[in-house]
């Protein structure tokens, strides 16, 4: 008995059966786990690839698989799913970001750096919060930032374990040396959360005011700080500002002039940025002294990792070359 004695009708005959009993049940009685990313997408809801498939095994032949009894991977039923004209789904979970590190480590310091059980009331809620599409957009694995998952996070923060990732540990000892700072960018994400922040990352593609930066590794917090450093009102009025009192458009912080090198073309290009990180200031009106006028490279160097450089900073190492 191999894939092939699976027919398309015996598939939707376990479908129904599926909808009637619930997948719970059926997993239990089966010995199956959870798929880890292959969905039989059927009416717009998924179903466990080789569950469905075991299921439907039985109804074809007569002889149910259980989760023992199936000699090759998700993949491989997968395909056999598609080959009879069903939709497959393919849903992994993606890897944690450092914005949802951040929050995680922040619960495991909170509880004094020891791992959380699943049915925490905490653990809970960052699972909930987690559900956002802010961070991870579009359809999503049915065990997407679980409890369960959140709980398995929470141990491998406090764990020296080999699941544990670089990413993991570099988060951990940024909350050790600088938990003041962590602690407000993680209450900054969780701000942003809330609110559902989707960025729109084709406005960086179209627009000249804008780094090409890696939204994706910079998170939430700068994506939300590019998108008020976008404000076109702002620029402006920075730039007449700085007009009106007879200064020149140039980088406050390495004196690169654009249209002293570029001509005409290069009149008024400059950048302009916020000098007190959002993670930290929150939702403020901002005034033209909180802003710089800045070049691409050193907006570039500014944000290349964190904590962030204030522009006397950057202007330091600049004169110190």
């Amino acid at each position: 008995m191999t894939l092939a004695d699976v027919t398309r009708a015996a598939v939707l005959a376990a479908v129904e059966e599926f909808d009637r009993v619930g997948c719970g049940e059926v997993l239990k009685s089966a010995g199956f786990g959870r798929s880890r990313a292959y969905y039989l997408d059927y009416g717009g809801r998924l179903y466990d690839s080789k569950p469905i498939i075991g299921y439907t095994h039985g109804v074809s032949t007569g002889t149910p698989w259980e989760a023992k009894e199936f000699s090759g991977g998700d993949k491989t039923v997968a395909q056999r799913i598609d080959t009879l004209g069903f939709k497959v789904a393919f849903l992994p979970n993606p890897d944690w970001t450092r914005d949802e590190i951040v929050l995680a480590c922040e619960l495991v310091k909170a509880n004094g750096w020891r791992q959380l059980d699943a049915n925490n009331e905490r653990v809970r809620s960052l699972s909930k919060l987690l559900q956002s599409p802010a961070i991870h957009p579009g359809r999503r694995n049915p065990d997407f930032r679980k409890p369960a998952g959140v709980a398995l996070k929470s141990y491998h923060i406090v764990a020296d374990s080999s699941n544990e990732t670089q990413l993991d540990k570099l988060v951990r000892e940024e909350f050790r040396a600088n938990a003041v700072e962590m602690r407000a960018l993680a209450a900054r994400i969780r701000e942003l959360l809330r609110q559902e922040i989707v960025a729109d990352l084709s406005v960086a593609a179209n627009n000249p005011n804008v780094d090409e930066m890696s939204f994706r590794e910079g998170g939430l917090a700068l994506r939300a700080h590019f998108r008020r450093e976008r404000d076109p009102k702002l620029r402006s009025r920075k730039i007449v500002e700085a007009q009106r009192r007879g200064l020149a458009i140039i980088c406050e912080a390495c004196g690169f002039d654009f249209e002293g090198v570029y001509g005409n073309r290069g009149r008024d290009y400059i950048k302009c940025h916020h000098q007190t990180p959002f993670h930290v200031t929150g939702e403020t009106d901002t005034r033209l002294r909180d802003l710089a006028l800045i070049s691409s490279n050193c907006h570039r160097l500014i944000h290349r990792r964190q904590p962030w450089l204030m522009v006397e900073a950057l202007k330091a190492l600049i004169t110190a070359r």
